[in-house]
């Protein structure tokens, strides 16, 4: 018999190939043994997911650290827990629309008349979430980069990886709250303004165990952090507010917001 994987030849004996490592085979494939290979795969503590996941909480440096320096056969490789990340994002969206779509609806306090350009705003976030994550993380490192000056642990790509760690547990753990939050009927806006505090702390103590920085390194960086942040952010803001001016989109909504407030004094 040989090995399916690598055409190694086997012994009879043989539970996992010499050569490549695979588990060898013999069962046809059922829905019994599907579902094993899930539970295997996912659900036992000794599987490099959940060690992944749990080991991103309490000892971040280690996951981290070990795939920096080489290590990577313990946790699950950055590319791959990036992956599914996105699953995980695209999965619960899909759940939201089509099981509790009143979660997705603008907030009462919300300014009336921007309806059309929240949802619109709202879809495009959707349909291109994928791109937005990606586009993230490289911005992430250079706002690190520019925040750690002077520090000579890291270099870009390194802080490329590191942000693509954490950023993918954040979309893991926050579709799993956006999803509770839906079940006990809280809007999706409001879920999403409670987990910033929650993005912010845990980033925070990532960069804090991997610089390994005491409290006031670590305050004195997160205050910098912010400043930077808020630098990209005006810059954000003043190229989405180009864009609708271009594109006629904030005419439409100046527009919208008189009819708004005409029928509200009518």
């Amino acid at each position: 018999m040989n090995c399916k994987n690598c055409q190694f030849q086997l012994n009879e004996s043989d539970d996992y190939c010499p050569n490549c490592g695979a588990k060898v085979i013999r069962n046809r494939l059922t829905i019994k043994n599907l579902f094993e290979h899930f539970s295997e795969q996912f659900l036992n503590y000794d599987n490099k997911f959940l060690q992944t996941f749990l080991h991103l909480f309490t000892k971040p440096e280690i996951v981290i650290q070990s795939y920096i320096d080489g290590t990577r056969k313990k946790y699950v490789n950055v590319i791959s827990y990036f992956a599914i990340a996105i699953t995980v994002s695209g999965l619960y969206l899909f759940i939201l629309n089509k099981f509790f779509p009143e979660c997705l609806e603008l907030p009462d306090f919300m300014p009336s008349g921007q309806e059309e350009f929240q949802s619109n705003g709202m879809a495009f976030m959707q349909e291109y979430q994928s791109l937005l994550m990606m586009l993230y993380i490289p911005l992430y490192a250079i706002m690190a980069k520019m925040v750690f000056i002077g520090f000579k642990k890291y270099n870009y790509t390194e802080l490329f990886v590191i942000f693509m760690y954490t950023q993918s547990q954040l979309s893991i753990v926050l579709a799993v709250l956006i999803l509770l939050g839906a079940l006990l009927g809280l809007n999706f806006y409001i879920m999403s303004f409670i987990s910033m505090p929650i993005m912010i702390l845990y980033t925070a103590f990532c960069l804090y165990r991997l610089y390994k920085l005491n409290v006031q390194e670590m305050i004195l960086r997160t205050l910098m952090f912010f400043i930077v942040m808020a630098i990209f952010f005006v810059i954000y803001v003043l190229v989405i507010f180009g864009i609708m001016i271009l594109n006629g989109d904030f005419q439409e909504m100046i527009e919208a917001q008189k009819a708004a407030k005409e029928a509200s004094g009518s």
